[in-house]
């Protein structure tokens, strides 16, 4: 073998090793982003991988535009009297829901809306932008807004069952949409840092005090499905049920 056919396998042996070097370390990197995105986006992330058939890369493509469009979007704090009148609408939603379950959530759909809006996100009346901007800050809920909205425009949250949503399996999923969509409104409507220094500076300690009660009830309410629901959530007594 002469020289230079030596030479020549040596090359291509060299350029071989390091294209499988390169490769190994874009597939780390890739697998590494990808880790990220899961925990950021939760089971938001599983949804966008079995939309793209299981493609987890294109599915962390999006996810990471999104999280590009939309991640240093700034949340505006919410004063303690607003946040106080969005609890008021969505217990009123709630025991709506006991009488009439479709206006019910409807209503709950149109709140979340209003609230991501004063909450700094997108306009609901955008709904795709507004729904893509929570799903970077609110991963791990925003499924059960999409749910919630499918439900008040008519369609059944999951499956094709009763028409009116009154009836059997309609209401239950009705019932289900709206336990989900309670989620999403409670990781808005929560008082952040933010907003605890403006209540502070505002002189509100005293209604400061006050949400943080009630926040110490719902988050107990989070582990007992029987707290925070009117009587016709919990007890599956909706009219029509």
């Amino acid at each position: 073998m002469s020289t230079g056919v030596i030479i020549a396998l040596i090359v291509i042996v060299a350029v071989v090793v390091v294209l499988a070097a390169v490769l190994t370390l874009r597939a780390r990197g890739a697998s590494n982003g990808g880790g990220s995105l899961k925990r950021r986006f939760g089971p938001e992330y599983d949804r966008t991988v079995a939309r793209h058939d299981g493609d987890e890369r294109a599915a962390a493509r999006e996810l990471a535009e999104r999280v590009k469009r939309h991640g240093s979007l700034e949340r505006r704090p919410l004063p303690s009297a607003e946040r106080e009148r969005y609890e008021a609408r969505w217990a009123a939603a709630q025991e709506r829901f006991v009488d009439s379950p479709r206006e019910a959530v409807v209503e709950a759909d149109r709140l979340i809306a209003d609230l991501a809006g004063a909450r700094g996100f997108p306009d609901g009346g955008r709904y795709e932008i507004q729904l893509e901007a929570l799903s970077v800050h609110h991963g791990h809920h925003v499924h059960g807004y999409r749910r919630l909205h499918r439900a008040a425009q008519g369609g059944s949250p999951d499956t094709v069952t009763a028409a009116d949503g009154r009836s059997g399996a309609g209401t239950e999923e009705l019932r289900e949409a709206m336990i989900e969509g309670r989620a999403l409104f409670e990781d808005l409507v929560a008082p952040g840092r933010r907003d605890t220094r403006a209540d502070r500076a505002a002189g509100t300690e005293t209604d400061r005090t006050a949400d943080d009660r009630r926040h110490t009830t719902t988050a107990a309410a989070r582990s007992d499905g029987r707290h925070h629901l009117p009587w016709g959530l919990t007890r599956r007594h909706a009219k029509g049920s």
